[in-house]
């Protein structure tokens, strides 16, 4: 029996609205009831999925988890009780920062508490309101973030093949940390080895669950990490085509239409 559900956020659980359809719900709620920990896995900060957790009756309870900054934060709902976490250095986010101005992108700067933006446009602001709390700076480096704790960055456009581009022009400095990309539009950047899979099985280890009875769902590279270390990893059906051989199970339904829960219902519920 599988008793850790790691589950994707954007494009896997929420729908294009980002809220948490009907059956979802009734899914999640089945499985928290019989005692199985369903833990979001998401590339967001643990304080921007309180919607979700919300809509999910996970907000603020004890022994309930969050993995967040794509693995780079652990914390337990009750408080936000921080575990683990593991972040960039102030060096290296600069670097990136002051590099990712050579380029047609936007630069988000993740702290703890704060999405720092820079050279957004109305596309990127309609795609992280709702999703974000979230500050525009225009700053040539991130002097004004010495001192605190740089959670990951990434850089943004729609264009994927550009964004492969520029992790191939970074050259040696990728090797230095943990690259993926999500969302079709993010190129993200975590501390070498911080990534979903890594937080899935640091969790479990804390929780004595083994790796053969956790189950890991997404849709994009940023989640495959975690579908390849869990014992069953769930794509949903508009996961990227590139990865989708690399899922255990592929979904017929999408994120709009409760993949989560046919999933769940199959492979746990046993309906």
């Amino acid at each position: 029996m599988y008793k850790l559900i790691a589950c994707d956020l954007d494009e896997t659980l929420l729908n294009d609205d980002t809220h948490v359809g009907k059956r979802n719900r009734k899914a999640i709620a089945a499985v928290t009831k019989m005692g199985v920990k369903f833990v979001p896995a998401t590339g967001r900060g643990f304080k921007a999925i309180t919607q979700t957790l919300q809509e999910i009756n996970l907000i603020d309870q004890p022994n309930e988890y969050v993995i967040s900054f794509n693995g780079g934060c652990i914390t337990e709902n009750k408080d936000n009780q921080v575990m683990k976490f593991q972040g960039l250095s102030w060096q290296m986010a600069n670097q990136l920062y002051q590099l990712g101005q050579k380029y047609d992108v936007c630069i988000h700067v993740y702290t703890k508490d704060m999405l720092y933006v820079y050279n957004t446009n109305k596309e990127e602001n309609k795609y992280i309101n709702g999703r974000h709390v979230y500050r525009i700076i225009d700053n040539d480096n991130l002097d004004f973030l010495k001192g605190q704790e740089i959670a990951k960055e990434l850089y943004g456009n729609p264009n994927m093949p550009y964004l492969k581009e520029i992790a191939a022009d970074l050259g040696d400095l990728t090797n230095e940390l943990d690259v993926s990309y999500s969302s079709n539009r993010y190129l993200e950047f975590n501390h070498q080895g911080v990534n979903k899979g890594a937080g899935l099985l640091w969790l479990a280890r804390k929780l004595g669950i083994k790796p053969e009875e956790t189950m890991a769902l997404g849709d994009n590279f940023n989640d495959l990490s975690m579908i390849k270390a869990a014992g069953l990893g769930v794509g949903m059906a508009n996961t990227n085509p590139e990865m989708k051989d690399q899922c255990d199970f592929i979904t017929t339904a999408d994120n709009n239409h409760d993949g989560v829960a046919e999933a769940i219902e199959r492979f746990v519920l046993q309906k």
